[in-house]
């Protein structure tokens, strides 16, 4: 019987294949990335869903409070303490004091019982990050937490993926401020950033941190 097949036929069947593993694996690494950098993966951008509907918006943007009177311990911990109901009550047993929105502050504080806020910002429990040490090197809190002054729910500003940390790491000169400038919004230095930013790096003594271990502990 005749040979239906020539003999190269093999090699470009094994070439196709080879191929068509290429294209596939291209295009599922393609969209793993796509998917993994949406805002549907990161949150980016996404308001949460809160007990009671806080506004950063007015209270720090129009009312002027400043981060650290509820977030008190963001200087000296690694973590920006939620507010304790007692702190709500200073202003709110005095104004809005029937307003119905604000029962489960004044039930909270009645019943000493802890308002179960929704995180805003979740970091893995494999991520350490220190609010106190970011804060004496003069990063600002709206280069992390965006313009809360003007957010009526708060949401997540950036990605927080690892790049986007990195990238500050990397170039910590074009991010940070005076540190009495920390908690001001719509920061805007005396000086070009690259200038301002050059020296605090030194005068704060800014480390570029690269290694796995500053933030996988």
């Amino acid at each position: 019987m005749a040979q239906i097949f020539k003999s190269s036929t093999n090699s470009l069947a094994r070439t196709s294949i080879v191929l068509a593993l290429v294209v596939l694996g291209g295009t599922g690494g393609a969209l793993f990335e796509l998917i993994a950098d949406s805002t549907y993966a990161t949150r980016q951008g996404d308001a949460r869903e809160q007990p009671i509907p806080f506004s950063h918006a007015h209270h720090n943007g129009s009312m002027g409070i400043d981060c650290r009177y509820c977030h008190n311990s963001v200087e000296n911990s690694d973590w920006s303490a939620i507010p304790p109901t007692k702190t709500c009550m200073n202003c709110h047993s005095q104004i809005w004091i029937d307003s119905p929105t604000l029962e489960p502050v004044r039930e909270s504080y009645r019943t000493n019982t802890s308002i179960k806020w929704t995180k805003v910002y979740d970091l893995p429990d494999y991520v350490y990050f220190n609010h106190s040490i970011h804060v004496k090197k003069g990063v600002g809190c709206e280069t992390c937490h965006g313009r809360v002054d003007q957010m009526a729910l708060t949401y997540q500003a950036p990605t927080l993926e690892m790049r986007w940390c990195l990238d500050c790491h990397r170039n910590p000169e074009q991010y940070l401020r005076p540190r009495d400038q920390v908690t001001k919004m719509g920061y805007e230095p005396s000086e070009p950033q690259e200038v301002i930013g050059a020296r605090l790096v030194k005068e704060y003594n800014v480390q570029k941190l690269e290694t796995c271990w500053t933030c996988h502990r």
